[in-house]
């Protein structure tokens, strides 16, 4: 049991998916920095000041303590301590944000790396047609027949 655990585990397609794992987790703490630090203070400012994570609904005002003042709730923080059920719409819109930016970052990162590839590729090519076409410049050789041939046809002449 153990030797086929080992023999799994330390394949090669394991480890690298294990590093893309971590790999992965790296970048989204970039691409979560970025949305929070960067993106959502922008869009924030274009909307006036609103903050993604904080857009919420109160579900149930019924169940709220007597005299509750609602729009004196401006953060999911407030509704929670007044034990009131909200639909953080805000943050699912947040992780829309976080998924499309990610999504874009991957195939922007994947198509540089393609066409790198395709460069490398078009380069090998090209050195593989340079050399057929120096084969190609080159005369023939002549085979062993030839020589043979010709080596004859010297040998009858000098008798």
């Amino acid at each position: 049991m153990f030797k086929k655990f080992k023999a799994f585990a330390f394949k090669g397609n394991v480890i690298d998916m294990a590093v893309g794992v971590v790999v992965g987790g790296a970048f989204g703490k970039i691409v979560t920095s970025l949305v929070n630090d960067l993106i959502t203070p922008f869009i924030s400012l274009l909307t006036g000041g609103a903050n993604f994570s904080e857009l919420f609904v109160i579900l149930n005002k019924a169940n709220a303590p007597a005299g509750t003042d609602f729009d004196a709730i401006k953060t999911i923080a407030d509704a929670k301590a007044l034990g009131l059920a909200t639909l953080n719409w805000g943050n699912f819109v947040q992780t829309v944000i976080d998924f499309f930016i990610i999504a874009i970052s991957i195939f922007l990162f994947v198509t540089l790396i393609q066409k790198g590839r395709d460069k490398l590729e078009a380069k090998k090519k090209a050195e593989e047609a340079a050399k057929e076409a120096e084969k190609a410049a080159e005369p023939p050789k002549p085979t062993t027949e030839e020589l043979l041939a010709e080596i004859r046809d010297l040998l009858k002449e000098n008798k």
